[in-house]
């Protein structure tokens, strides 16, 4: 096959309030609280960061000082304790907040033939679990930097704005996706690079500035209001599978670790 010449499709999906119905980097900030991560003061603030995003009509207002706050939140957490923590209770934290209609959307692409893109500006740690919960076939997140084994509290690839449109580019180049033929979907006006990089843009549930956009653009505009914990999820193939079994052994290998934690935590 000629590599020059796209012959694929993909639909890319924004992940925060358009696949899920909250922030996924701060979805897991309990199961970290209980982890022995986070101390109360931490929680009470991750909580009220959680209630602005819900509430903040424009994201771009909120969203630099949100992920200064994370990054600062988890420097010297051990990258490897992340990863266990989100592995036992993704399916707790995660799937009851699934839209039921942006499975079906999932399932749909899936169904047409299309690869299924994950691309968020929240940590890989967490996005990659929830990509393989989704049965997506790639991820794109956000990179932070670990050294000897902890988060330093810098980032390496910061998936936000123009850097999402980026890594559709450069994904289009290396699995040879036609871009004009495929379709990204977005509930926020930060996302507009990654929406017009797609030939067929839609906006999810989206904040007053991208839906005056998408009206001016006669772009399709879905509203998903029906987050079900019973939401039928994709095969994720063979994959699929094999990974969340080396997921699922990393967590267990280190899950005494955690118990450990939890249980000084509680005594404390």
């Amino acid at each position: 096959m000629d590599s020059t010449t796209p012959t694929r499709t993909a639909a890319f999906f924004d992940l925060d309030k358009t696949v899920i119905a909250r922030s996924s980097a701060l979805a897991f900030t309990r199961p970290f609280y209980d982890g022995g991560l986070l101390t109360r003061r931490a929680l009470l603030h991750s909580a009220i960061a959680q209630v602005q995003l819900l509430l903040i009509s424009e994201p771009a207002e909120h969203v630099e000082r949100l992920r200064q706050y994370l990054t600062q939140m988890c420097a010297g957490w051990e990258a490897a304790t992340v990863r266990s923590i989100v592995a036992e209770t993704l399916d707790d934290v995660v799937r009851p907040v699934i839209f039921t209609e942006a499975a079906d959307l999932i399932a749909e692409h899936k169904a047409a033939g299309r690869d299924v893109v994950l691309i968020s500006a929240s940590g890989i740690e967490m996005v990659e679990p929830i990509g393989e919960l989704l049965g997506v076939d790639l991820v794109r997140a956000t990179i932070l930097e670990i050294v000897d084994g902890h988060y330093s509290g810098a980032i390496e690839f910061y998936c936000y704005g123009q850097e999402k449109a980026n890594a559709m580019r450069e994904l289009a180049i290396e699995h040879g996706y036609d871009l004009a033929d495929c379709y990204a979907y977005s509930d926020s006006a930060t996302d507009l690079p990654m929406l017009e990089a797609a030939g067929h843009p839609a906006v999810v549930n989206p904040d007053r500035t991208l839906r005056a956009h998408a009206v001016e653009h006669d772009w399709e505009v879905l509203e998903f209001a029906n987050p079900n914990p019973k939401t039928e999820l994709p095969d994720p193939g063979p994959r699929g599978w094999t990974t969340l079994a080396l997921a699922g052994i990393g967590a267990v290998a280190a899950a005494a670790a955690y118990r450990y934690a939890h249980r000084r935590h509680a005594a404390a």
